[in-house]
Parts: structure tokens; sequence; C-alpha cells
């Protein structure tokens, strides 16, 4: 499997909007998803849709998985969730140097029990 780091710059920026997380640099990154993973440790990204223009692009998804571990506001529960997502991204070389990533928590927080259906 490609080492995933290789597909950012050195200086890179990722953000999960709805964490209120920013990760700077490939270290900073790995830990994020090292912390995903260990959290959703069946994680998954199904690609919607996705564009690229000149240095930006873009990329709906779905991410979907196992909520085993806690994250910020969210103690695990062990349910489930599905949740439509997308990112932005701006890219230099050929890599990308930024990246947003933007999701309804409020929609996973329900599917895990975490807050009452409406």
């Amino acid at each position: 499997m490609q080492n995933r780091s290789s597909l950012f710059t050195d200086d890179c920026v990722y953000e999960d909007v709805p964490l209120g997380i920013v990760s700077r640099g490939k270290e900073e990154l790995r830990a994020f998803a090292d912390a995903t993973f260990a959290g959703i440790p069946d994680i998954r990204r199904e690609l919607t849709a996705g564009f690229v223009a000149g240095t930006s692009a873009g990329m709906e998804w779905v991410m979907s998985g196992t909520h085993a571990g806690d994250f910020p506001g969210m103690p695990a529960t062990g349910k489930r969730f599905s949740v439509w997502g997308a990112s932005i991204l701006v890219l230099r070389d050929g890599l990308i140097q930024r990246i947003a990533d933007y999701w309804d928590a409020a929609t996973v927080m329900r599917q895990v029990g975490l807050l009452s259906p409406q």
C-alpha cells in the first residue's frame, strides 16, 4: 500500500471542520489519522464525486464505520454510523497542500446515540 503521507506537501494543513481540529505538517496529520483509525478501526470513505480545476479540487464522499473510540465531544458508543461529507483541497506541484473536510457531526451523533433523534 502506498504511504499516504507521500500525497501531501511537507507544510500541509488538514482541517476537520466539525471537530475543530487543524493539523499542520505531516507529523500532526499522521497523529490525527492514527487517532481516527484507533477511534473508528473499520472506517471507510466511498468517493461519490470529485473534480480538479487547476490548483483546486473537491470530493464528495460517504464515511462510515463503528464509533469504537472517543473523539472530542463524542465518547465511544460502539455503534455504526454513515454520513455524507465533502473535502476541498488546494494542490501544489501535484500534491495536497491544504484539505478541509466538512461533514455533519449532528447526524453522526444522532446515529450513535449521543443526540436525541429529531
